[in-house]
């Protein structure tokens, strides 16, 4: 059989159409789910990033004792007080920030991953007595759904320290 150009350009265009264009659509959505959990792992290290500046403002307040379990409330004056009050919004603003962009209720194993940290941090500062009770003020126009979540787990955490 002798094929033409013609029909050699079109037997290609063939091959091209059945193997070629879903091949081309597997690698378009390979790059995308890539592209997508790299975006989260960044999203995850500026957060980690912001974290790490609010551990050291609190090492250069280390007057507040915010280090300890527990501060003693007797020993702040008024500025301490007023120092720590501020660091706990920025920390709120913080454990915000990561709710709305890590969260989601059904989340794969990579999310979860990255969001587990974050759920340790918050309910490591829940834990103190001094922070939930400040928590009902700093929560104060937030974000409902963030609210709701770190409200639930300092009442775990609340309960769990029998506080």
């Amino acid at each position: 059989m002798d094929w033409t150009f013609l029909e050699w350009l079109e037997a290609a265009s063939y091959v091209v159409t059945v193997v070629g264009l879903p091949f081309a659509i597997g690698v378009f959505l390979y790059e995308q789910r890539r592209e997508r959990q790299n975006e989260e792992e960044e999203i995850y290290q500026r957060l980690s990033d912001e974290y790490a500046e609010f551990l050291k403002l609190i090492l250069r307040n280390a007057d507040l004792q915010l280090m300890r379990a527990e501060a003693d409330e007797d020993a702040l004056d008024a500025e301490q007080k007023e120092r720590r009050r501020v660091l706990f919004e920025l920390l709120i603003s913080l454990f915000e920030r990561a709710y709305l962009l890590v969260y989601e209720e059904d989340m794969k194993r990579q999310t979860q991953r990255l969001w587990s940290s974050w759920e340790d941090y918050m309910r490591s500062w829940c834990r103190r007595r001094d922070f939930r009770g400040m928590l009902p003020e700093l929560l104060e126009g937030e974000d409902p759904d963030f609210v709701a979540h770190i409200s639930r787990i300092a009442g775990e955490e609340g309960t769990r320290t029998g506080r």
